[in-house]
């Protein structure tokens, strides 16, 4: 019948096109599960996969989620990350809970730490031979026996002292301290210039205090003078003074980068950050593989030229079947 033959060589073509186009999506949506540098270890990495576990540990006036860029970042190179909440009651402390936190993880370590963070790993990491390098961003890095107060006093730079905003806290037990709090109205200028307004607005607001008794502890120990250290100093820094960063560094003999940056360089500029952390792990450039860029590319290469395949072969069995009918 005329209309039956006009009707089959239309339907066959569009239901192979269909059919290519499903599997095209289904080749496609299942690329980047396969090859976006996922680890494949069900704890996330790790020892698992030949990489130190990555700690990171924030400073005052912040929480883990500010270590949030470079936590993706690692994660999809196949790190196994851990971002503990520092408690900001004081160095002696700190440095213990974080020295606890450390002392549950297998295999070695490449312990991070930012501004006061600087500090807590520097005690943390003492006696632990898992951790095998220390990165400090804007960092404070005292020697044995130093105080906070001391060192950030040994050179101009800081404009925090005049931020500050102390608020009296008593603690269940009865004891009672000073809280300090950088306050509102000058929180972008002296902490994070580099960030939009609303951003740094939120995070004033939201900002962890840091008891003032932090700045009086003696530090127990000096870890970067026996274990490998990177050091990032931040030229626009003006909560740390970028001069006293670039002594500390020396004085460490650290591995050390200067960027123009704010005191939070792992917001601001969480890649250079996660190329420093990196380099400390023993990586020393990423690769595409391990960031899936050159993964991802060639595997949606691949499942398109499949899928090419596939469609010219739908294709050319509906155009038979559509010379057979003709026929």
């Amino acid at each position: 019948m005329p209309i039956s033959r006009s009707i089959e060589p239309r339907f066959r073509p569009r239901r192979a096109y269909v059919m290519a186009a499903a599997v095209t999506g289904a080749l496609l949506t299942a690329a980047p599960a396969a090859a976006d540098g996922t680890p494949t270890a069900p704890d996330g990495g790790g020892a698992a996969n030949g990489k130190p576990t990555v700690v990171l540990v924030h400073g005052a006036f912040a929480d883990s989620s500010s270590w949030n860029g470079v936590v993706e970042r690692l994660q999809r190179d196949g790190f196994n990350v851990i971002a503990p909440a520092n408690p900001l009651r004081g160095l002696a402390s700190d440095s213990a809970y974080t020295a606890s936190v450390l002392k549950s993880i297998k295999g070695p370590i490449v312990l991070v730490g930012h501004s006061y963070g600087g500090a807590v790993i520097s005690s943390a990491a003492a006696g632990n031979p898992q951790v095998k390098s220390l990165v400090y961003i804007s960092a404070f890095m005292p020697d044995k026996g130093e105080t906070l107060g001391q060192l950030a006093a040994k050179l101009p730079g800081s404009e925090l002292n005049s931020a500050l905003k102390p608020t009296p806290f008593q603690s269940g037990d009865g004891t009672k301290g000073t809280d300090l709090y950088i306050q509102a109205a000058k929180f972008r200028d002296v902490f994070a210039a580099d960030l939009p307004a609303r951003m740094t607005k939120q995070m004033a607001a939201t900002q962890r205090p840091i008891s003032a008794a932090a700045f009086m502890d003696k530090a127990s120990a000096a870890a970067w003078r026996t274990i490998p250290s990177w050091a990032l100093v931040a030229r626009h820094d003006k909560s740390i003074a970028p001069a006293l960063e670039r002594f500390e560094a020396k004085r460490a003999g650290s591995h050390t980068i200067e960027i123009d940056s704010s005191h939070v360089a792992m917001l601001s500029h969480p890649d250079v950050v996660t190329n420093m952390i990196r380099a400390a792990a023993g990586q020393k450039e990423p690769t595409l593989a391990s960031t899936g860029s050159k993964t991802l590319a060639l595997a949606v290469t691949g499942g398109i030229a499949g899928v090419s395949v596939i469609a010219g072969a739908l294709t050319m069995m509906a155009a038979r079947r559509r010379r057979r009918t003709a026929s």
